[in-house]
Protein backbone atom coordinates (compact mmCIF):
# COMPACT_ATOMS: atom_id res chain seq x y z
CA UNK A 1 0.00 0.00 0.00
CA UNK A 2 1.32 3.54 -0.96
CA UNK A 3 0.90 6.64 0.95
CA UNK A 4 -1.31 9.02 -0.81
CA UNK A 5 -2.81 11.43 2.05
CA UNK A 6 -1.95 12.92 5.10
CA UNK A 7 -5.24 14.06 7.64
CA UNK A 8 -4.12 16.24 9.76
CA UNK A 9 -6.92 16.95 12.76
CA UNK A 10 -6.86 21.77 13.75
CA UNK A 11 -6.71 22.00 17.50
CA UNK A 12 -3.38 20.49 19.40
CA UNK A 13 -2.08 19.03 16.37
CA UNK A 14 -1.63 21.62 13.83
CA UNK A 15 -1.09 24.35 16.75
CA UNK A 16 -1.65 24.68 20.43
CA UNK A 17 -4.89 26.93 20.11
CA UNK A 18 -6.90 25.33 22.80
CA UNK A 19 -5.56 26.58 26.03
CA UNK A 20 -4.19 30.40 24.27
CA UNK A 21 -6.99 30.48 21.70
CA UNK A 22 -10.93 29.24 22.28
CA UNK A 23 -10.59 29.19 25.83
CA UNK A 24 -9.46 32.84 25.91
CA UNK A 25 -11.79 33.36 23.15
CA UNK A 26 -14.69 31.75 25.07
CA UNK A 27 -13.86 33.71 28.07
CA UNK A 28 -14.23 36.84 26.32
CA UNK A 29 -17.39 35.98 24.99
CA UNK A 30 -18.72 35.23 28.24
CA UNK A 31 -17.40 38.33 29.58
CA UNK A 32 -19.27 40.53 26.52
CA UNK A 33 -22.84 38.85 27.43
CA UNK A 34 -22.86 39.67 30.96
CA UNK A 35 -21.54 36.01 32.06
CA UNK A 36 -19.58 35.93 35.08
CA UNK A 37 -18.24 32.39 34.07
CA UNK A 38 -14.44 31.91 33.40
CA UNK A 39 -12.89 28.94 32.17
CA UNK A 40 -9.41 27.77 33.83
CA UNK A 41 -7.22 26.16 32.16
CA UNK A 42 -8.08 22.97 34.24
CA UNK A 43 -11.71 23.55 33.80
CA UNK A 44 -11.11 23.72 29.97
CA UNK A 45 -8.67 20.44 29.68
CA UNK A 46 -12.22 18.56 31.53
CA UNK A 47 -14.60 20.50 28.76
CA UNK A 48 -12.27 19.07 26.00
CA UNK A 49 -13.87 15.60 26.68
CA UNK A 50 -16.69 17.03 24.68
CA UNK A 51 -16.35 17.44 21.25
CA UNK A 52 -17.35 20.34 19.54
CA UNK A 53 -17.37 24.26 21.11
CA UNK A 54 -21.30 23.97 20.97
CA UNK A 55 -21.43 20.73 22.71
CA UNK A 56 -18.91 21.96 24.78
CA UNK A 57 -21.32 24.50 25.75
CA UNK A 58 -24.41 23.02 26.12
CA UNK A 59 -22.74 20.28 28.47
CA UNK A 60 -21.20 23.01 30.75
CA UNK A 61 -24.13 24.58 31.09
CA UNK A 62 -26.04 21.48 31.85
CA UNK A 63 -23.65 19.80 33.61
CA UNK A 64 -21.92 23.00 35.85
CA UNK A 65 -24.71 25.30 35.97
CA UNK A 66 -28.47 23.42 36.41
CA UNK A 67 -30.19 26.19 37.89
CA UNK A 68 -28.99 28.45 34.79
CA UNK A 69 -32.23 30.05 33.54
CA UNK A 70 -32.67 32.46 29.99
CA UNK A 71 -35.69 33.48 27.99
CA UNK A 72 -34.79 31.99 24.69
CA UNK A 73 -34.18 28.58 23.59
CA UNK A 74 -31.00 26.97 25.17
CA UNK A 75 -29.87 26.12 21.43
CA UNK A 76 -30.22 29.46 20.04
CA UNK A 77 -28.24 31.09 23.04
CA UNK A 78 -25.23 28.72 22.66
CA UNK A 79 -25.13 29.57 19.10
CA UNK A 80 -25.07 33.35 19.55
CA UNK A 81 -22.36 32.88 22.19
CA UNK A 82 -20.81 30.96 20.21
CA UNK A 83 -20.79 32.76 16.98
CA UNK A 84 -19.20 35.82 19.45
CA UNK A 85 -16.84 33.43 20.56
CA UNK A 86 -16.01 32.54 17.03
CA UNK A 87 -15.48 36.26 16.17
CA UNK A 88 -12.83 36.92 19.34
CA UNK A 89 -10.91 33.75 18.09
CA UNK A 90 -10.06 34.63 15.15
CA UNK A 91 -9.44 37.86 16.32
CA UNK A 92 -6.75 36.28 18.26
CA UNK A 93 -5.38 34.77 15.22
CA UNK A 94 -4.84 37.72 12.95
CA UNK A 95 -3.02 39.99 16.44
CA UNK A 96 -1.56 37.58 17.80
CA UNK A 97 -0.73 34.29 15.12
CA UNK A 98 -0.67 31.06 17.17
CA UNK A 99 2.50 28.99 15.67
CA UNK A 100 2.40 25.82 14.57
CA UNK A 101 3.63 22.95 16.89
CA UNK A 102 7.61 22.03 16.26
CA UNK A 103 7.33 19.87 12.45
CA UNK A 104 4.46 20.70 11.24
CA UNK A 105 5.10 23.19 8.87
CA UNK A 106 7.67 21.35 7.53
CA UNK A 107 5.96 18.34 7.19
CA UNK A 108 3.05 19.74 5.26
CA UNK A 109 5.91 21.57 2.67
CA UNK A 110 7.47 17.80 2.31
CA UNK A 111 4.18 16.09 1.49
CA UNK A 112 2.60 18.70 -0.93
CA UNK A 113 6.13 19.03 -3.00
CA UNK A 114 6.07 14.83 -2.97
CA UNK A 115 2.20 14.68 -4.61
CA UNK A 116 0.87 13.29 -1.25
CA UNK A 117 -2.82 15.10 -0.65
CA UNK A 118 -3.03 16.99 2.66
CA UNK A 119 -6.68 16.87 4.67
CA UNK A 120 -8.28 18.16 7.78
CA UNK A 121 -10.68 16.54 9.91
CA UNK A 122 -11.66 18.42 12.86
CA UNK A 123 -14.80 19.05 14.94
CA UNK A 124 -13.61 23.23 14.59
CA UNK A 125 -15.93 25.08 12.89
CA UNK A 126 -14.90 25.89 8.70
CA UNK A 127 -14.27 29.58 9.46
CA UNK A 128 -12.07 28.74 12.54
CA UNK A 129 -9.97 25.94 10.53
CA UNK A 130 -9.40 28.61 7.55
CA UNK A 131 -8.43 31.27 9.62
CA UNK A 132 -6.01 29.14 11.52
CA UNK A 133 -4.60 27.61 8.31
CA UNK A 134 -4.28 31.40 6.86
CA UNK A 135 -2.68 33.28 10.01
CA UNK A 136 -0.28 30.31 10.68
CA UNK A 137 0.47 28.91 6.92
CA UNK A 138 -0.28 32.18 5.45
CA UNK A 139 -2.74 32.29 2.39
CA UNK A 140 -0.87 30.50 0.07
CA UNK A 141 0.51 27.18 2.35
CA UNK A 142 -3.33 27.27 3.04
CA UNK A 143 -4.29 25.56 -0.44
CA UNK A 144 -2.09 23.21 -0.02
CA UNK A 145 -4.90 21.58 1.64
CA UNK A 146 -7.49 20.10 -0.81
CA UNK A 147 -9.77 18.82 1.38
CA UNK A 148 -11.44 20.36 4.22
CA UNK A 149 -13.84 18.46 6.48
CA UNK A 150 -14.80 20.02 9.47
CA UNK A 151 -17.73 21.71 11.95
CA UNK A 152 -21.34 20.86 11.33
CA UNK A 153 -20.29 19.01 8.05
CA UNK A 154 -21.62 15.89 9.81
CA UNK A 155 -23.69 14.91 11.95
CA UNK A 156 -22.19 13.29 15.14
CA UNK A 157 -18.36 14.35 15.87
CA UNK A 158 -15.41 12.99 17.60
CA UNK A 159 -15.17 10.01 18.94
CA UNK A 160 -17.97 8.96 15.84
CA UNK A 161 -16.01 8.65 13.18
CA UNK A 162 -17.95 11.13 11.05
CA UNK A 163 -15.42 13.29 10.04
CA UNK A 164 -12.50 11.56 8.97
CA UNK A 165 -15.59 9.34 6.68
CA UNK A 166 -15.78 12.71 5.08
CA UNK A 167 -12.51 13.54 4.41
CA UNK A 168 -11.67 9.64 2.63
CA UNK A 169 -14.54 10.47 0.78
CA UNK A 170 -13.94 13.90 -0.56
CA UNK A 171 -9.76 12.47 -0.78
CA UNK A 172 -11.78 9.25 -3.09
CA UNK A 173 -9.18 7.65 -0.97
CA UNK A 174 -9.23 4.54 1.11
CA UNK A 175 -8.45 4.05 4.79
CA UNK A 176 -5.34 2.23 3.85
CA UNK A 177 -3.79 5.00 1.58
CA UNK A 178 -3.97 7.70 4.12
CA UNK A 179 -2.51 8.10 7.58
CA UNK A 180 -4.49 10.23 10.36
CA UNK A 181 -2.96 12.73 12.94
CA UNK A 182 -4.09 13.45 15.60
CA UNK A 183 -3.25 14.45 19.32
CA UNK A 184 -6.44 13.68 21.82
CA UNK A 185 -7.93 10.24 22.39
CA UNK A 186 -11.22 11.83 20.67
CA UNK A 187 -9.45 11.72 18.13
CA UNK A 188 -8.13 8.59 17.75
CA UNK A 189 -11.18 6.95 18.67
CA UNK A 190 -12.48 8.61 15.87
CA UNK A 191 -9.63 8.24 13.23
CA UNK A 192 -9.27 4.14 14.26
CA UNK A 193 -13.00 3.48 14.16
CA UNK A 194 -12.73 5.12 9.96
CA UNK A 195 -9.86 2.20 9.72
CA UNK A 196 -7.07 4.70 9.67
CA UNK A 197 -3.58 4.10 11.18
CA UNK A 198 -3.21 7.31 13.52
CA UNK A 199 0.03 8.93 15.00
CA UNK A 200 -0.58 10.81 17.88
CA UNK A 201 1.73 14.17 18.92
CA UNK A 202 0.80 14.72 22.70
CA UNK A 203 0.12 17.87 24.25
CA UNK A 204 -0.53 18.98 27.94
CA UNK A 205 -4.36 18.40 27.53
CA UNK A 206 -3.66 15.09 26.14
CA UNK A 207 -0.35 13.61 27.36
CA UNK A 208 -2.35 11.23 30.40
CA UNK A 209 -5.04 10.07 27.98
CA UNK A 210 -5.03 6.26 26.56
CA UNK A 211 -3.20 5.67 23.15
CA UNK A 212 -2.86 2.21 22.57
CA UNK A 213 -4.94 1.92 19.53
CA UNK A 214 -2.05 4.54 18.36
CA UNK A 215 0.39 3.51 16.01
CA UNK A 216 2.88 5.93 17.19
CA UNK A 217 2.86 8.23 19.99
CA UNK A 218 5.28 11.23 20.27
CA UNK A 219 5.87 14.14 21.65
CA UNK A 220 5.99 16.28 18.21
CA UNK A 221 6.49 16.03 14.71
CA UNK A 222 10.07 16.78 15.32
CA UNK A 223 12.84 18.67 13.78
CA UNK A 224 15.99 17.53 11.97
CA UNK A 225 18.20 18.99 14.60
CA UNK A 226 15.28 18.71 17.50
CA UNK A 227 14.17 15.37 17.46
CA UNK A 228 11.35 13.94 18.84
CA UNK A 229 10.50 11.46 21.90
CA UNK A 230 8.82 8.59 21.33
CA UNK A 231 6.41 7.40 23.89
CA UNK A 232 5.04 4.04 21.96
CA UNK A 233 5.11 2.50 18.87
CA UNK A 234 7.82 2.20 16.36
CA UNK A 235 9.63 5.04 14.77
CA UNK A 236 11.62 2.80 12.40
CA UNK A 237 15.15 4.29 13.57
CA UNK A 238 13.42 7.71 12.53
CA UNK A 239 14.32 10.94 14.78
CA UNK A 240 11.51 13.18 13.48
CA UNK A 241 8.43 12.60 12.03
CA UNK A 242 8.82 12.65 7.79
CA UNK A 243 6.57 11.46 4.78
CA UNK A 244 9.48 8.49 4.33
CA UNK A 245 8.24 7.22 8.19
CA UNK A 246 4.37 7.83 7.51
CA UNK A 247 4.92 5.53 3.91
CA UNK A 248 6.44 2.72 6.21
CA UNK A 249 3.80 3.36 8.70
CA UNK A 250 1.51 2.43 6.03
CA UNK A 251 3.35 -0.56 4.40
CA UNK A 252 3.29 -2.05 8.31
Amino acid sequence: MTLKALIFDVDGTLAQTEKHGHRVAFNLAFQKAGLSWQWDIDLYGDLLEIGGGKERLKHYITHYLPEFTINEPLDQFILSLHRQKSIYYRQLLVNNAIPLRLGVKRLITEAYNQNIKLAIASTASLENVKALLDTSLGEEMSKYFEVIAAGDMVKNKKPAADIYLLALEKLNLSSGECLAIEDTNQGLIAATQAGLKTVITINDYSKNQNFDDAFLVLNSLGEPDLFFQVIKGNNYYHDYFNIELAQKIIES
